[in-house]
C-alpha cells in the first residue's frame, strides 16, 4: 500500500493496530505518522515501532491519506475542529471510538467526508484481531477494499451496517477482557489444585485458543461441540451443571448489555 497512514491518538488500541500493520508488512514504519498529547507516549511509539511522530495533530491530518481518529469519544469534536482544515477532501477518516455517528462526524467537519466507523480489538497486536467496519455513503468499493485490506493485515474483518455498530463493542471490542478474566480464573483454579502459575496460564490459554479454533474451523454449533466433550455422568457435565447453576451464560449476557448501554451513554455525552 503506497499511502500514508495517520493516527491522531496513540494509546493501547492504536499501538496494537500499528504493531499489527508493521508486523504484517502491509505498510512500512515510514508510512505511518502519529500524534499524541504526551511526548512520553510519542517517545515510546518511536522506540517500539520506528514510525514518524509529531505533537501537532494538524501535521498528521495534513499528511494522512487514511486518518485514524484514535481518541476518546468525548474528544472527537475538539480534535476535528482543530484538524478539519488540514484534512484533504479525498482522505479516508477511520473512527475507532464507539458511539460516534456519521451525522456527528459530518457536523463536526462541516462538510461531507469519507468516513468508516471501525471497532477493532487489542489482539490486533498479534495478528488475531476482530474488526467490524461500517462505511458511509461517500466510501466506494475501492475505498472499502483498501481499508479492509489494512485491517485484514492484523486479523479478521466483518463489514456491517451503522445500526449494528452499537452491538460490536460488547461482542468483540471489549470481550477480550472477559476472556482474560476467564483465563485468570481457570489458572487460579489450576494453582489451587497444585499446578504452577506458569503451567496454569499456558494450559488455560491454549484450551481457550483451541476451543475458539474449533468453532471457527469446524462450523459446528458451540452447543454441539460442548456436547462432544460432556460424557454422561462425567466430570465435564458436572462442571457445566455448576456453571449453569451460577448463571455463567446469563452473567456474560448481562455484562454485554452493560457494555452496550455504556456505549450508548458515551455517544449521548
Amino acid at each position: 500500500m503506497n499511502q500514508t497512514v495517520g493516527f491522531i491518538g496513540c494509546g493501547k488500541m492504536a499501538q496494537a493496530m500499528i504493531g499489527g500493520m508493521i508486523h504484517s508488512k502491509i505498510v512500512t514504519p515510514d508510512q505511518i505518522i502519529a500524534s499524541a498529547q504526551s511526548e512520553g507516549t510519542l517517545e515510546e511509539v518511536r522506540r517500539q515501532f520506528e514510525i514518524q511522530t509529531n505533537l501537532d495533530n494538524r501535521v498528521v491530518a495534513g499528511q494522512a491519506d487514511l486518518l485514524f481518529l484514535a481518541v476518546k469519544p468525548y474528544d472527537y469534536k475538539a480534535v476535528i475542529h482543530e484538524v478539519r482544515q488540514s484534512v484533504a477532501d479525498e482522505a479516508i477518516i477511520i473512527t475507532i471510538a464507539p458511539g460516534v455517528s456519521f451525522e456527528e462526524m459530518e457536523s463536526a467537519f462541516e462538510r461531507e467526508m469519507k468516513v468508516i466507523q471501525a471497532m477493532p480489538n487489542t489482539p490486533s497486536l498479534v495478528e488475531a484481531g476482530m474488526s467490524a467496519l461500517c462505511p458511509n455513503s461517500k466510501i466506494d468499493d475501492k475505498d472499502l477494499a483498501k481499508v479492509v485490506t489494512l485491517f485484514e493485515s492484523f486479523g479478521k474483518v466483518e463489514v456491517i451496517t451503522e445500526s449494528q455498530m452499537s452491538a460490536i463493542p460488547s461482542i468483540s471490542g471489549s470481550s477480550p477482557a472477559y476472556v482474560y478474566m476467564m483465563i485468570e480464573a481457570m489458572a487460579d483454579g489450576g494453582v489451587a489444585q497444585g499446578l504452577s502459575r506458569d503451567q496454569s496460564y499456558r494450559l488455560a490459554a491454549q484450551a481457550v485458543l483451541g476451543a475458539a479454533k474449533m468453532v471457527l474451523d469446524t462450523g459446528k454449533h458451540p452447543g454441539e461441540l460442548k456436547d462432544e466433550v460432556t460424557s454422561p455422568g462425567g466430570a465435564t457435565i458436572a462442571a457445566v451443571t455448576k456453571l449453569e447453576q451460577e448463571r455463567f451464560r446469563g452473567t456474560i449476557m448481562a455484562a454485554m448489555e452493560s457494555c452496550s448501554n455504556k456505549v450508548k451513554d458515551m455517544g449521548e455525552e
